[in-house]
Formats: structure tokens, sequence, C-alpha cells
């Protein structure tokens, strides 16, 4: 709400006509505060784009595959085609991929490249996001 000398403002409404969406409200109120505190909360356009780039790539089921692998053990190229059946070429793309987002980090020891899980925003976000999927397959809410 906005607010005026005489005090605030009533919220907009407007009425919903039928060809408005079936779950629509019979009378549309918007709190003009409540919009502005939420409005000034929100993540930046940056942010929103990093991160809707970080889901993009979380969305290709061999790279969750990876992230499995890599949660439970520091791995090399080798460990990990050989976990999932993939060519070390194939590990290697997917892993500059998720490397390149920092979700995974490299530490080399000698000839041998190992990849962990970069830190432990990126388990959690893999643990929550299982977690998730496991609850919503069995119907059950959080």
């Amino acid at each position: 709400m906005v607010a005026t000398a005489t005090g605030p403002a009533p919220p907009v409404r407007r009425a919903v006509s039928n060809s408005d969406a079936a779950d629509a409200c019979e009378v549309f109120v918007a709190d003009a505060r409540r919009v502005a505190a939420v409005r000034a909360a929100l993540v930046g356009t940056g942010a929103v784009e990093l991160l809707a780039e970080t889901f993009r790539v979380l969305g290709d089921p061999t790279r969750v595959r990876i992230l499995d692998a890599l949660s439970h053990a520091e791995l090399c190229v080798c460990d990990v085609a050989t976990l999932l059946g993939l060519s070390q070429s194939a590990v290697s793309h997917q892993l500059r991929i998720l490397r390149g987002l920092r979700l995974v980090r490299s530490r080399r020891e000698g000839r041998m490249v190992f990849y962990t899980l970069d830190d432990d925003h990126i388990t959690g976000l893999f643990r929550e996001g299982l977690r998730h999927v496991e609850e919503a397959s069995k119907g059950e809410r959080p």
C-alpha cells in the first residue's frame, strides 16, 4: 500500500474475467509495501544468471552421476570413467564444465589429477536435491 495524506492507500483491485487462469482470484489485490519489500530482497540479475546456469548444468544426468561419485570420494578421471562406464574423454569433458562453474575442483599429484566437489555448499546442494526427489517419489511433503 502507498501512504497518502489521509493514511494508507487501499489495495489495488481489479475484477478478474472468466477468461483468466482457472486458479486466479476473484479480485486482484496487490500489497505495495509487501511487493516493495520482496523486490528489495530479490537476488540480483548477475547472481540469477549464474544460478540458472548452475541448475542447467545440473540438469544433465551424466554430470549428476559424476557429482554423486565425487560426493563419496576424491577420484581421478580413470576412476570416474570406470565407475560410470564412460570414456575418459567424456568424463574429462563433463568435469571441465563442472569445474568451469566451480562445482568441482582439481588437485594434481604428479601426473595424476584428482577431482572432488568444490566445497560443502555443493555437497549440501546435491544432498538436498536428492532428498527432495526421494521424498517426492514417495509422495511425502517436506
